[in-house]
């Protein structure tokens, strides 16, 4: 009964962070849109711009590899 609640459990944290770098993943894409839209725009708030696009990235490349090293379990 344990071996298949743990096994239960286990499933589940796996696909919680195949989620949770799905999301980091979008939110990396939405940002790094941004500040490319803005940019191209000509705005003036460079320093926000560097924050939003760093911040972008490192959301982006977190959920890559969170995704990418989730084992799949069926």
């Amino acid at each position: 009964m344990s071996a298949l609640i743990f096994a239960f459990l286990n499933k589940t944290a796996m696909n919680i962070k195949r989620i949770f770098g799905t999301v980091l993943t979008v939110l990396g894409i939405i940002g790094l849109i941004y500040t490319g839209y803005e940019l191209i725009g000509k705005s003036q708030a460079y320093t926000t711009l560097g924050v939003v696009g760093v911040l972008g990235l490192i959301f982006f490349f977190a959920g890559i590899g969170l995704v990418k090293n989730t084992k799949d379990e069926a």
